[in-house]
């Protein structure tokens, strides 16, 4: 090969080279897409946890939804306060959301709930909730205590103390992962202000919860009937509390026979 045909080579290789990079050029202005500069800066404000607990795919697709004014300033459950001060500046609004906290519905622990019989297999509660029984604990709707929710968190707040899950509220920032993980249904989204609340998830006959848990809700309604603000309610033999009515005056504690309020 001569000189003069690198020298062509080398040539056509450059050209198309430059063609193709102004080709390129042009397509990206062409098609690119534009971002709201507020979605970059809100972006970067959110902790990047991408728990899902604001209901939005990850803190990318969080942020593009407060940018629009789709989503509040304080939609992130994570940041909490600081976090919704910070996108607040960015893009106007005010914050009023309330924080919440997940709670165990259960304790029955080791030494107030009664098991059916040894389980022997993965220390996971949806393996033990396949289990025969729905599981050894005698009660069909009681913590398994195998820690699937402990697994889930992403934020070390929970612990299982005697057979019974438990969450640090300090810790919790309500991504709602344990929630979606537990096979009993048995934890749920409470105020982090809350004072009072029901520590049992049994819709069972009062007699058959005695029959399997010392502090079991019996459904006996006394609660109700003595509840000034009307904040209780009993239905299926279980006692549930309307956050936005109660008041705290520590009456439905004071008359539960069990003593499951707290």
């Amino acid at each position: 090969m001569d000189i003069l045909s690198i020298v062509i080579a080398a040539a056509v290789v450059g050209v198309v080279g430059v063609l193709a990079g102004v080709l390129l050029g042009i397509a990206s202005e062409k098609f690119k897409v534009e971002v709201d500069e507020k979605e970059i800066k809100v972006r970067d404000a959110l902790p990047g946890n991408n728990c899902g607990g604001c209901g939005y795919p990850g803190c990318d697709g969080l942020a593009a939804a407060i940018a629009k004014g789709e989503a509040k300033p304080d939609a992130c459950p994570v940041g909490g306060e600081a976090v919704a001060k910070q996108i607040i500046e960015i893009v106007g609004g005010e914050a009023d959301s309330v924080r919440m906290m997940a709670y165990v519905r259960c304790a029955g622990d080791c030494n107030k709930a009664k098991d059916v019989y040894e389980y022997v297999g993965p220390q996971d509660c949806k393996f033990a909730a396949n289990a025969p029984g729905g599981g050894p604990k005698g009660c069909a709707y009681g913590c398994l205590g195998y820690g699937s929710c402990v697994k889930a968190c992403p934020f070390d707040a929970i612990a299982i103390v005697d057979g019974v899950a438990v969450i640090d509220k300090e810790k919790c920032k309500a991504c709602g992962k344990c929630v979606a993980e537990c096979p009993r249904h048995i934890i749920e989204m409470i105020p982090y202000e809350a004072s009072t609340v029901v520590s049992c998830n049994s819709k069972d006959f009062g007699k058959d919860v005695k029959a399997v848990c010392s502090v079991g809700c019996i459904g006996c309604g006394i609660c109700q009937k003595n509840c000034p603000q009307g904040a209780i309610t009993v239905e299926n033999f279980l006692a549930h509390v309307d956050q936005s009515k109660c008041d705290g005056c520590g009456i439905c504690k004071e008359k539960c026979p069990v003593k499951i309020i707290k």
